[in-house]
Formats: C-alpha cells, structure tokens, sequence
C-alpha cells in the first residue's frame, strides 16, 4: 500500500522477477529525465535545515553514483522530493518512469516522514538502556521499513548530505538528529560496508554532538601530522623494498585514521593520545595467505613486537568472517606503529563487504572485548551489501524485496512517535498489549493513521496505531479464537488467558466467602473476624481459605466445630499445660485409688485415652493432671516431685454416661504429606467415614510438605489405630501417628 496526499492509500501492483512489467520502452537518460521531472516543481524550495532541495537531491546522486548506486537510485533521489507535490504520487511517477521508480520514490518518502516522527517522539529522549534499545530498534526499523531495500542506501546518502551541509553553512544540527546519524546510520553504514559513507557520518555527527572534544583531537592530530605523514611514506616504502627483496611481494600503505575512531579507542581502553599505537598505522597486502605469515616473520625480525597487541584473525576468524593478521610493533626511536598484513581477498572482503569488524568497532561502552555477529538478524544484513552489485546487473527489472528478508517483524509507531516492534501479522490488539498489559485488556477500538479499523486488521510497517480504551473492564473471549485473527503474539494470548484465570479465581473465593458466611448467619456467629477463623483453621489468609472452600476441597464441619466447641474448663497444671475436660464429664472417668470424689483432668500434654496406663499427679488447688505413663512431662515431675504422684486407674463403670453416650476423649493426630491441591478435603473425608469427630486443625506448608495436626474425639486409644491406618491410605500421606 502506498501514501498518499490526501491520506488515503493506493494498491502497489505485485513483486515480480521479470523486467517486461515495469520497464518502459524510453527508459533511456533516466536520471535526466527525472531531473528535469522534477525540478519544476522544487525550485527556490527548501528543506528544514535550510538546504535547498534540488542542490540536495544533487549531492545525493553524486554520492550515490560515487558508491557504485545505478541510474535507478539516482534518478529515485530527484523523484522522492518530487512525490511530495503530487496528488497521487505513486500513479504519477509510474506513468512517467514504471513502478519500480514509482515504489522506490513512495516507500522512501513515507519511510523519511516515519523518521522524522521517530526523531522527536519519547523513545529519543531515553536514556541507558532504554535509549540502547530505541537506536537499535530504529536500526532495524530502518532496515525493515521499506519493501525495497534500496530505500536504505539512499537515506545514508542523504544523510551524509545533511551533514555535510550543516558543517560547510556553520548551521548548528539537532541533536536528535546528530545522535540517530552516530547511532543508527553510521552503524548501518559499517554493517553494509560502505565505509566512504560511514567514517565520514561519524566524524560529522561526532563534530556537532561533541565539539570540544572533536577540535581538541582534531589539533593532536594535526600538531605533527607532516612530521607523521612523511614518516610514514618513508617506513611504507622501506618496508614494501624490503619484502620484494625477500621474494614477497606486496603493497604496503599507511591507513588514515578518524577522529571518531581515535576517541572510540581512547574511551574503551582509557588511554591517552600519546599511548594509542594505531596513531601511525600500516597496511600490507600479499598474495596469499603464505605471504602472510612470511612477511609477519620479516616485520617481527625487524622492529620490536610488543607481544600483548597480536592478533591472528587468519587462523581464527571474528564470527563475521573477518580475516587478517594484526600487530604492533616499535620502531629503533620507540615509536609504535600498528601493522595489519592480509591477502588482497582479505583485503577486498573487509573494505567493501559487512565483515569489516562492525562487531569489533561497534561495542560502545562495553570497550573493546567485542559483540560477536550472532542469529539470523546478521545473516540477513550478510546479504544487503549485495544490494549495490544487484543494482548494476538488474536495474529496475528486479525488486530485491523478493528476499523477504525482515518478513517476521514489522515496526509501527505509537502516537508520541515510540516504535514498537511486532511479529508479522500483529494487530491492534497486540499492539495494546506490547504497550501496557492494562491498555490491552481495556482496548475497544483503533486508528491506524488516523483511520478507525477492525481490531483483527493486520498491521503494516510504519503506521501509527492509536488504541482507544475503557476506562475499566476486560478482554473478549473472542479474542483466544484463533479462527478470528485478534491476537498473534503469543505473549498477548498469554495475558489474555491470565487475566481469565484470574477472575475464575475471583469467582471462585466469592463463592467460598458466600458459603462461609451462610454458615456464620446459621451459627449466629457474624461477629467473628474472617482473618481469625481462617488462621485458625491453618489458612494463610481469609482468601486462601475462601478458596479451597469455593473448590469444595474443605469439610464445613471442620468450621462448625471451631464457631461451637465442645464446653470444656481449661485449667493449667503445675507443668504449664493448659487440659481440658472431654464433653462427657472427665471427672467421672478416673478413678483416684484410695480416695473418692478428689477433681481430676486430663493432661493436654499427652492426651490420654483408655486402655493409656496413666498416673494421677497432684497439682496446687486444681485437683489431679492425669497423664500417660510415658509423658515426658510425666516423668519429669515423677523424678522431681515423686510425693505428688498418686496411682489412677480408668473407671469402666463411669466410662459409659446415663444418657446411653459413650464417654470420648480429645487426641491429637499428627499427619505428614506430599502438599496438593484437595489434601485436607480427603483427610477430612476420611474422619466422617470413620465417624471421628474433629475439635481442631492446624496446617503448615513447606518446601511441598503439608504438616497437619488434628485434634479428634475417640472412644479410646484402640479406636484410634483403626482412624490412623484408615488416614495413612490416603494418597500422599507419609506419616500418620498419634502426638
């Protein structure tokens, strides 16, 4: 789809690989012609800056025509500034000049006007990482943007121009737009290889966002230059003498050096000017890779290497291909001079192909320890370079778009001009949810340029999407329907599916807290805090216990039990154990051998319960502690105590109550098991089946153990094996043991 002026697009025709479609039979003079299209309708215009537009348009196509860019990309440069004065650009300039010049013209044009938006939007104004992150996606955007790839070279190109012409006209450069021509476009530069474009984008940008420093480098520099220049040209051609002499032959040239380059070196390896060694720099070509270590011998025999500087990107390669031999060496005054030695293939596939250490120049903060070409992103930019060949060969009858490299992402803009990156495909919908989680449960709506569109209409590179939103509310179910083309990414499926679960949830603790607070009105118990019961229930929180109980995973008995207990008299005994008596009357169920109608109750410690061998003991003015024979806490006071102990026995005869009831006894269950979902709901099954009343709980999770303690009301100690073996079958328990 195409731009036009009066904000409405037009159909592209298809990508096809034959030049009969869009060559026309006068596509002779094509750069002529397109000037003198073109020219009318720029004259006495000018760009922002000031520049005038057609002595720009100028420029570029000499810049273009001076990387090897055909006719086609030169003639594009005139067409570009021309399809903002027409009313249906890309129809005009395909009449005149086919479809590819008219695609070309189009794409870049809409492409410098995303820029621009890119350029004064928040994700400039970031910082750190943040801003790390922006530049690289405005890399990649800028890469991405346009079907055909050659929009790219022409933007170097242009901006290469705007510099220049800031610096010869002394008008100052925004720094937005300095740092995207540092940070983005000059790296892209390296990438492909065009390092006529790229030094000389750094230097410039690097000239305006830091003046001080650039003039201070600058006069070092020239402060004896033609004491170095000449030093040089005699060590080149003393050295080149020399390997000839050896039977090597070779070029051997000095390598200039750039301002930028120069202060990227001192910053990442915190050195001074006078301790760079690459100020005085050497190149030597050979013929074969023989030749190469032949002549690093000869260079090592004759000046003083400094061992620490070698490199041999020969024998290992940097990962994008990049191969040459380096080294320092000093002269007999000390001087250092850094020596790369290489084929002329070497040579070739470094100064004109991506291998050129972008890796090795590129790591920024991180100095020099490098970022290794890596992932397919690289491979794809392995293949631009060739752009340039392409255009030579095929003209305009191939649109190198058919690559399809960048087809997997697309990059679109939010209102405020941040880029937001998506998969191929992405909608609206996506889009809100790449932006905010929140704004992506809330969309109800969306502009795309300006336009409302379907929530389900796929996105294309370089809009800008605006969403329109609720104020509160959720996701449609409509949208996890795959069938119905919401949702691409599965990062937003992933939230959508979140926030579902999390109102089943919701629904899930309402219905629990329904039924928990039915059960308070029935007991007449409303006052009680929901906090207080479910801790004392084992529950981390009021939430939690709603929960397992919305699940049905909980015995409500277990509730009825905790809002009615059994009527009981706590007394503490002299070992600081609080007892309490068992519903039916303790008094009535131990007999004080010798004595009759003496107040007894039985020991919470050690909760004994017949046929227990107990003994009595006699504590201050709260009658006697009964306990278990085997009671720590027993045996403790026999030791210390022994004139309080007194023999008790089980009285049978009172053991079953008038009313027909048999006496029971509180026992505390001790329970270990694998923690799971529904544990406490088949433990407590298990005490109904078993008709085994439960006074209390407590539960305690760690590290995937549950920990439970109950306490039950068993007839007596023998009942109570058949309730632990009827526990130890359910699934997960590991232990179950009286306490």
């Amino acid at each position: 789809m195409h731009a036009r002026a009066d904000g409405k697009q037009d159909a592209a025709p298809p990508f096809v690989l034959s030049a009969a479609s869009t060559m026309l039979p006068q596509q002779q003079d094509m750069l002529a012609r397109a000037r003198a299209f073109a020219e009318p309708l720029l004259a006495g215009e000018l760009l922002r800056n000031g520049e005038n537009v057609l002595d720009h348009a100028n420029a570029v196509a000499e810049i273009l025509a001076s990387i090897g860019g055909s006719e086609a990309m030169q003639a594009a440069t005139y067409l570009i500034y021309a399809s903002f004065h027409l009313n249906n650009p890309y129809e005009a300039i395909a009449k005149r000049f086919g479809d590819t010049y008219a695609s070309l013209a189009v794409e870049t044009s809409k492409l410098m006007q995303v820029q621009g938006q890119a350029r004064s939007g928040s994700g400039a104004s970031k910082q750190g990482e943040a801003k790390a992150e922006h530049t690289e996606t405005v890399r990649k955007m800028l890469l991405a943007f346009s079907r055909d790839l050659r929009v790219v070279l022409i933007r170097l190109a242009s901006r290469l121009q705007t510099l220049r012409y800031h610096a010869a006209s002394k008008v100052p450069v925004d720094r937005p737009l300095a740092e995207e021509s540092l940070y983005v476009f000059a790296p892209l530069a390296n990438r492909l290889g065009i390092w006529q474009l790229k030094w000389e984008i750094e230097d410039l940008a690097f000239r305006f966002l830091e003046p001080d420093t650039y003039r201070e480098v600058a006069r070092l520099l020239d402060e004896k230059r033609r004491e170095r220049e000449q030093y040089m040209r005699e060590l080149c051609a003393s050295v080149q003498l020399q390997l000839q002499e050896r039977g090597i032959h070779a070029t051997v040239q000095g390598r200039p050096k750039h301002i930028y380059s120069i202060v990227k070196k001192m910053r990442g390896k915190s050195l001074a000017f006078d301790q760079l060694f690459d100020i005085r720099a050497m190149r030597i070509i050979v013929q074969g890779v023989e030749e190469c270590y032949a002549a690093l011998s000869w260079v090592h025999e004759h000046f003083q290497p400094v061992p620490e500087e070698f490199d041999d990107y020969i024998a290992k390669p940097k990962p994008n291909g990049y191969q040459s031999l380096h080294t320092v060496v000093r002269d007999e005054a000390g001087r250092a001079v850094e020596i790369q030695i290489r084929t002329q293939a070497m040579h070739d596939h470094a100064e004109t192909g991506v291998a050129a250490h972008w890796a090795y120049k590129e790591a920024g903060v991180k100095g020099y320890a490098g970022v290794s070409a890596n992932g397919d992103y690289d491979t794809k930019i392995a293949v631009l370079r060739q752009l340039l060949a392409w255009e030579r060969e095929f003209a305009d009858s191939v649109q190198v778009s058919q690559l399809g490299l960048f087809d997997d992402r697309i990059y679109v803009l939010t209102p405020n001009a941040s880029i937001v990156e998506l998969p191929k495909g992405a909608t609206a919908v996506d889009f809100a949810y790449t932006v905010h989680t929140s704004l992506g449960h809330r969309c109800r709506g969306a502009k795309v340029d300006g336009q409302m569109v379907a929530l389900n209409t796929p996105l294309q590179n370089g809009q800008t999407v605006e969403i329109i939103a609720a104020k509160e509310g959720g996701p449609s179910r409509d949208w996890l329907n795959k069938d119905l083309g919401f949702l691409c990414s599965q990062r937003a499926r992933s939230k959508v599916r979140a926030w579902f679960n999390a109102q089943a949830l919701q629904e899930t603790i309402a219905k629990g807290r329904e039924i928990v607070e039915k059960v308070l009105q029935r007991e007449g118990k409303t006052a009680m805090k929901l906090e207080d019961i479910a801790e004392q229930l084992g529950f981390k929180s009021a939430e939690a216990f709603f929960e397992v109980v919305g699940k049905d995973e909980f015995s409500m008995r277990a509730l009825e039990v905790l809002l009615n207990p059994a009527p009981a008299e706590e007394v503490a005994g002299d070992d600081g154990v609080v007892v309490r008596k068992p519903r039916s009357g303790g008094s009535g169920k131990v007999l004080v051998v010798g004595m009759d109608s003496l107040m007894t109750h039985l020991a919470k410690c050690c909760m004994p319960a017949p046929p227990d061998e107990i003994g009595g003991f006699i504590t201050r003015g709260k009658g006697v502690g009964i306990h278990r024979h085997d009671c720590p806490n027993f045996l403790k006071m026999l030791e210390h105590s022994p004139e309080r102990v007194i023999d008790v026995q089980w009285d049978d005869a009172a053991a079953a109550d008038s009313g027909h009831r048999k006496a029971v006894y509180p026992v505390d269950i001790q329970v270990e098991a694998a923690d799971r979902q529904g544990l406490l709901r088949d433990i407590s099954d298990v005490f109904t089946r078993e008709r085994t009343n439960v006074i209390g709980v407590q539960t305690r999770s760690h590290k995937n153990t549950a920990s439970m303690t109950f306490t039950v009301e068993v007839q007596s100690a023998t009942r109570l094996h058949n309730v632990l073996d009827a526990v130890r079958t359910v699934a997960g328990v590991r232990q179950a043991r009286r306490k």
